[in-house]
């Protein structure tokens, strides 16, 4: 390959400077073209990612398939280059040809796929195409070229595309491999053998035509005012659902509609190579027969194997099993295989007949907190003679994981179990970015964010999709469970609006959610399927489901919906294997509540119109939610007119309405209710920001607190949502530029697996045990402070914590009601060394009025900082003293980049919006992957409710 000087790039863009954009794109077009893609890199794995691509609507580009993947294709049209994989919308978004529709009201200068809905927003007048008013009705073109290895002669090549939205076309070298009767549907993957159309040794030209989706679907009246209408989920008639795609492209009530609806190559796209023989579909299937004992583990194995040629091969399997992320010993062994002119057969490995696949002592994979998540890899090789025809490579994780549905209060609780051990369910819903622009290291960051919060499950919404295989690969190795809904909702089946008879094409659901099982089934952290969200698919398309998961998969279970509330039509099996009901349910609140009366839902059960009744849904709650307001730091990028329209309530204009503060039908202004009445009026945006962190901070933890309370008697508590889709106000504990709000951090002190807390409902103290040990010579510290910081009460006392339990400790009841004032709750426990465990803090008022927090005393604080010196990471350990006899209240810290410029995102706390009571001191640890190594230094931002601003320099990295 030719190596381009780096001066030639320099002088090359000196001289477009001044140009106008397209005759810029036409010069970068022809520069991209001229430079052939680098294989070295890939060549020991024989694979090669495909990357860059040039991208046009195939209304300029008249070209058919076969002239644009010929050799002499000369384009006389401008191209727009981008980097695969990338939807057609967020390529033409990165070249400028529209503007980032992430940032105020730019989503309102893109036009939309549906035409009804161009005409009545006047959306067509931004369309880039010259004759069209509707940039999404033609189908795109993608191009590349790309140079194979000489030493791919007489291999058999083949061509992945791992996912396209929503039809294709695809020419090799001019010749035609693929077509939209094969490539259809967003989440399957194609794999074609281009052996024949392949230039080994020379240049290869690949022509993609992407299709758009077959119906766009009406997105609902967009939320262009503060105080706007309810927003109609997946639109108003929720036609998306035609389609088997990710539904929540034509908009929700937290993220508008994707106006190109994801049409694009949204997935990576391969080349490979093998013999004449292929090991596909690899499946691992991990058994610990003597359960609760684990120290023996049963692996079947399953493959297809498959001879492409017309002779006979004689050959053998290489099977080599080793660890992947620990240090121990390997398995090897090997069994002979031959296969018929074109056969195709599969073959099952099971203990019995190989006794290496009875495994002694085996490193299980755990789930986050539970142990650690130990990976293994295995190499499945097919050889004839000296020649590997094919390798097969697969990390999996060695554990089980199973359900059982108990009758709680006449309701059934769904439990999930890991390794023969219960594993109380923490988490949250994971929805898919606005403009799919996700890669590897974006998962990574973003799920190590949710360990970090001490969750340990994501639950992939079915209105999304099924992500990647890197976002797997991440839950694997964090111990992260998955809880993967398929593509099915109620506002786009029936169950709200839509209808059952969508899908159009079932049979296009079946491939898709085949092909998913395939990819997924493998990976440890995968815990459960269910057929969808808040709704059920026809009876074909549930039957189809139940039975692939059962017949392609059959080491986790599936659950008809994700709301219990759904309840199947008489005849129809229930979950598998046990066919009972889902015993999880949905149904909010989505709206902030007192943080209290999270305790009454488990406890009593929420009311309903009939007072003699109770719904007893909190046994299982898999989707509740507050408003969330972002930092205020977050709020200035998302937000640029920031200044309050005089018509609405403080502190609203209409582009807060657009990012989601009329979500829900009017849940925000709740929200915004009890900030003022709780902590007063806002003074500025920014007050109001910092008061909202407050709410935030004590919804969030009374959620998993009161789940807490009755350890046993729920099976998990799920939020909606954990993440956003795009810039927003709604649902969230971290923000779409991975800021945690003060939730955020509640949340990771009331999920510790061995935790102190106190009980809103009834003000005792107990100590939650989520660990399968007990826990003895405990000391739990209580002390209740004023205003002013003096102490009126402490109490101390030793307990012991029986194993994945609750403890009572003390009632403070009596105790609280002799001072009718704000009182500060500080709470801590040590271990028999005297090492802090646990600790919390909580501020209580009468009636909930908490305004005189706002003249809480001034607290001094002492910091020092230090680089961690034998960390991986980037890593520092903050120091925090309160040296003055006052409380100091709700210190917020952040990494930062040199003079304090720009948060360093997303930063990892051990803790933060911390309390410290009279002459306390605290220690922090952050570390981050994102840390800017061009600066000698990084600034510890903190500031605090009550406490000076402190600037302070780090260590250099």
């Amino acid at each position: 390959m030719k190596v381009i000087k780096k001066d030639i790039i320099i002088n090359l863009m000196r001289f477009i400077q001044g140009t106008d954009m397209k005759y810029f794109l036409k010069i970068i077009t022809v520069f991209l073209f001229l430079i052939p893609f680098s294989v070295s890199a890939q060549q020991k794995n024989r694979k090669i990612e495909l990357r860059k691509f040039v991208l046009q609507s195939s209304d300029i580009i008249k070209a058919n398939g076969a002239e644009l993947s010929a050799a002499n294709y000369q384009s006389k049209d401008y191209w727009f280059p981008v980097n695969v994989p990338s939807t057609v919308l967020y390529g033409l978004v990165a070249n400028k040809v529209y503007p980032n529709p992430y940032i105020g009201m730019n989503n309102m200068y893109i036009p939309d796929a549906s035409d009804s809905f161009n005409t009545k927003y006047n959306l067509s007048q931004y369309s880039y195409l010259p004759n069209k008013k509707n940039p999404w009705k033609d189908p795109y073109w993608y191009r590349t070229q790309f140079t194979v290895p000489q030493n791919y002669t007489g291999k058999r090549v083949w061509l992945t595309f791992k996912g396209v939205n929503y039809r294709a076309d695809v020419w090799l070298n001019g010749k035609q491999v693929a077509d939209t009767s094969k490539m259809i549907g967003m989440f399957e993957q194609f794999r074609f053998d281009v052996t024949y159309e392949i230039n080994t040794g020379g240049k290869n030209y690949l022509a993609v035509k992407i299709y758009p989706l077959d119906h766009p679907g009406l997105p609902a009246p967009p939320q262009l005012k503060a105080l706007g209408p309810f927003y109609a989920n997946g639109g108003p008639r929720g036609d998306i659902g035609k389609n088997v795609t990710m539904l929540c492209s034509v908009g929700w009530d937290w993220v508008p509609a994707a106006r190109g609806r994801e049409m694009g190559i949204w997935q990576p796209v391969y080349l490979s190579t093998s013999g004449q023989v292929t090991v596909d579909d690899p499946h691992i299937i991990s058994d610990l027969p003597k359960l609760p004992d684990t120290t023996k583990a049963a692996l079947t194995l399953g493959m297809t194997l498959v001879n492409h040629s017309d002779k006979s091969q004689k050959g053998r399997l290489q099977v080599t099993i080793q660890p992947d992320n620990f240090k121990g010993a390997s398995i090897h062994f090997t069994r002979n295989e031959n296969l018929k002119a074109g056969e195709t057969r599969d073959v099952t490995l099971s203990p019995d007949q190989i006794r290496q696949l009875t495994i002694t002592n085996p490193h299980l994979w755990w789930p986050s907190g539970y142990g650690r998540a130990n990976l293994y890899k295995i190499s499945l090789k097919y050889v004839t003679g000296k020649q590997t025809s094919d390798v097969s490579n697969t990390v999996f994780g060695i554990r089980t994981v199973s359900s059982k549905v108990t009758a709680d209060h006449g309701w059934g609780r769904r439990d999930f179990y890991v390794n023969g051990q219960r594993i109380h369910l923490v988490g949250g819903a994971w929805v898919p970015d606005l403009l799919l622009h996700r890669n590897a290291a974006r998962y990574a960051k973003e799920l190590e964010l949710i360990k970090n919060d001490n969750l340990n499950l994501v639950r992939i919404w079915g209105g999304g999709i099924a992500p990647p295989d890197d976002f797997f690969k991440a839950a694997d190795r964090l111990g992260l469970l998955v809880w993967q809904d398929f593509w099915i909702t109620g506002d786009t089946q029936g169950g709200f609006k839509g209808s059952s008879d969508w899908p159009l094409q079932g049979n296009v659901f079946i491939r898709n959610m085949k092909s998913t099982i395939l990819r997924l089934r493998n990976h440890p952290s995968l815990l459960v399927w269910t057929g969808g969200n808040e709704g059920h698919a026809r009876k074909v398309l549930y039957d189809a489901m139940r039975n692939d998961v059962k017949n392609m998969d059959g080491t986790r279970p599936f659950i008809p919906s994700s709301s219990g509330f759904d309840k199947l039509p008489k005849g129809w099996k229930g979950s598998w294997p046990d066919n009972k009901t889902s015993g999880v349910y949905s149904g909010g609140p989505y709206t902030w509540v007192n943080p209290v009366n999270y305790y009454n839902y488990v406890n009593k059960g929420r009311p309903t119109k009939d007072p003699h009744k109770r719904i007893w849904d909190w046994v299982f709650k898999d989707e509740v939610g507050v408003p969330s307001q972002p930092t205020y730091s977050s709020l200035k990028k998302m937000i640029p007119n920031l200044v309050p329209d005089t018509t609405l309530p403080f502190p609203l204009n209409n582009t807060w309405g657009y990012h989601d503060a009329c979500a829900g039908n009017g849940k925000y202004q709740i929200y915004y209710k009890a900030i003022v009445d709780r902590y007063g009026k806002p003074e500025s945006f920014r007050d109001y920001s910092e008061k909202a962190q407050l709410v935030n901070a004590n919804s969030y933890r009374a959620i998993f607190e009161a789940a807490n309370s009755k350890l046993t008697e729920t099976g998990g508590v799920l939020l909606w949502k954990l993440n956003s889709a795009w810039p927003s106000v709604m649902w969230q504990i971290y923000d779409w530029y991975l800021n945690p709000n003060a939730g955020y951090y509640y949340a990771q002190i009331a999920n510790e697996l061995l935790h102190v807390q106190f009980n809103l409902n009834d003000s005792t103290v107990v100590v939650v045990n989520k660990n399968h040990k007990s826990r003895t010579g405990l000391t739990v510290n209580m002390s209740l402070y004023n205003a002013q910081g003096k102490k009126w009460y402490s109490h101390e006392q030793k307990i012991n914590a029986g194993s994945y339990n609750v403890t009572q400790v003390i009632s403070l009841e009596s105790t609280l009601t002799k001072h009718n004032e704000l009182t500060f709750v500080g709470l801590s426990m040590r271990d028999r060394s005297g090492k802090v465990v646990s600790h919390n803090f909580y501020w209580l008022a009468p009636d909930n009025k908490f305004q005189v927090l706002n003249k809480l005393p001034r607290a001094n604080l002492n910091i020092s900082v230090s680089r961690v010196s034998n960390a991986k990471v980037p890593t520092w350990k903050i120091y925090i003293q309160n040296p003055t006899d006052r409380i100091a209240f709700f210190i917020h810290t952040k990494l930062t980049t040199h003079h304090g410029k720009k948060e360093v995102l997303p930063s990892y706390w051990n803790d933060n919006y911390v309390n410290l009571v009279p002459h306390e001191k605290r220690t922090l640890f952050v570390h981050t992957f994102s840390a800017d190594k061009r600066k000698k230094t990084h600034q510890i931002v903190i500031s605090g409710w009550n406490v000076a601003r402190h600037l302070v320099v780090t260590n250099n990295l």
